[in-house]
């Protein structure tokens, strides 16, 4: 593994290797599809797209540390990508295997410039997680708190940028991004920005400390963990251990304690994204856990996008005329965000349909077991799919989409069956109702 992430040349002929080969079986599909009909070549497009996706996924996966973390924080733009790669990158969300201990102690030891056994009163050598850039081992601290101590992989942030870009030169090469130079720039560089932030703990801790600060004032029960400073660096962070349960245990528990963990959890979200305007943009169900007496506890705060004002209220606009079932204004909200390309040209019936659907899991009683919401939307997506190139993943909304969908599948795993509509009124008043 160290060998791996300190060895850019090797890394960078792996990702090369990569690309030719892509190359390859692109350039072999277009020939042997040259006479084909429109429904083999559609069949042979798709069985390509997912070799690519496959190939794209292996080969970050078995690179680990910074080409791995690449793929996964791409993998949450899977929007830009076609639906077979974005299915294939999705498994790098998975964890990786952990670095062998002794690696593990000397790059601590040499963070925190002393002994492991000077800074700590006991550290658990195996760790109960391990990722693409780091992993993480429970600890005491001599004074005798609890802690959890994440430390990254040696090397990892130096292989992040050279990665990155030939990361990019393959999904370029192989015309799988599905955006315009700009639009592919803008978003690159979001993706940038991101990794960076991720691999510089000293950030995280930031963000941990300003999360954790807004919750306690607005609910005690959004339990962000501590973070211990003298303990920290730009590459180790100590953090209070902070322990729940997963969301399939909490999925078992009655009705009642299901909405009130729902509630908060939709309730922190909003209270971040159009209050706080920095919010926690990793919904990955890994990263939450809960109590019985609906306490919901959030990690990493590695994955956090800061929204402006502006973008706010172009968002707020668009929820109004959503609200208000106003289509040009709609329209006109959608083309700010640059979500639209071309007004007029989406059937009137369809975005009224679309609205029924989207609407529906916050503005009246929902049982998201039954999932009524994902299910029409699956068919409403048949009806609308001729009109698709109208619409284009906006930068200013992409994480902010991201987010609110992974927290509605959250809502699915928890079996929450309650009306949101008054946590919807509060973080997004209605204009008309007041």
């Amino acid at each position: 593994m160290a060998q791996s992430v300190n060895s850019p040349s090797k890394r960078f002929l792996k990702l090369a290797s990569m690309t030719a080969s892509i190359a390859t079986k692109t350039v072999s599909n277009s020939i042997r599809s040259f006479t084909a009909d429109e429904q083999h070549k559609d069949q042979a497009r798709q069985k390509l797209f997912q070799d690519i996706g496959m190939q794209i996924a292996n080969t970050l996966g078995e690179m680990k540390g910074a080409a791995m973390k690449v793929g996964q924080i791409a993998s949450q733009y899977k929007d830009i990508f076609p639906p077979e790669v974005s299915k294939a990158i999705e498994k790098l969300q998975r964890q990786a295997p952990p670095m062998p201990f002794k690696e593990i102690k000397l790059q601590i030891e040499k963070e925190l410039k002393q002994p492991l056994n000077q800074a700590f009163l006991s550290f658990e050598e195996k760790p109960f997680a391990a990722a693409s850039i780091g992993q993480v081992h429970k600890a005491q601290l001599k004074t005798g708190e609890h802690v959890v101590v994440k430390i990254q992989y040696p090397g990892v942030d130096e292989a992040c940028e050279s990665d990155l870009k030939q990361i990019r030169l393959a999904l370029k090469m192989m015309g799988l991004l599905k955006i315009d130079k700009k639009l592919q720039d803008k978003l690159f560089g979001e993706i940038q920005e991101s990794l960076a932030n991720e691999l510089n703990y000293e950030i995280e801790a930031q963000n941990l400390e300003i999360a954790r600060s807004f919750h306690r004032t607005l609910d005690p029960q959004i339990i962000i963990p501590k973070v211990f400073k003298n303990y920290s660096t730009r590459h180790l962070l100590t953090l209070s251990l902070e322990v729940g349960d997963d969301i399939s245990t909490a999925s078992t528990w009655n009705q009642e304690v299901r909405n009130t963990l729902g509630r908060r959890l939709v309730k922190a979200m909003g209270q971040e994204i159009f209050y706080l305007k920095r919010f926690h943009c990793d919904p990955h169900p890994g990263n939450f856990s809960f109590r019985e007496n609906g306490d919901v506890i959030v990690y990493d705060y590695g994955g956090v996008k800061i929204i402006s004002s502006y973008v706010i209220q172009q968002f707020k606009d668009l929820i109004q005329a959503s609200r208000d079932r106003n289509i040009p204004q709609l329209e006109t909200a959608l083309f700010d965000l640059q979500a639209l390309t071309e007004k007029g040209k989406f059937p009137s019936n369809l975005y009224h349909e679309w609205l029924d659907v989207l609407l529906r899991p916050l503005t009246q009683q929902y049982d998201f077991k039954e999932n009524s919401a994902h299910h029409d939307s699956v068919k409403l997506a048949k009806q609308s799919l001729k009109y698709w190139d109208l619409f284009k993943p906006s930068p200013d909304t992409l994480m902010i989409n991201r987010t609110i969908s992974g927290h509605y599948w959250n809502m699915i795993h928890l079996q929450v069956n309650d009306n949101l509509s008054d946590i919807f009124e509060e973080i997004i008043p209605d204009q008309h109702q007041n």
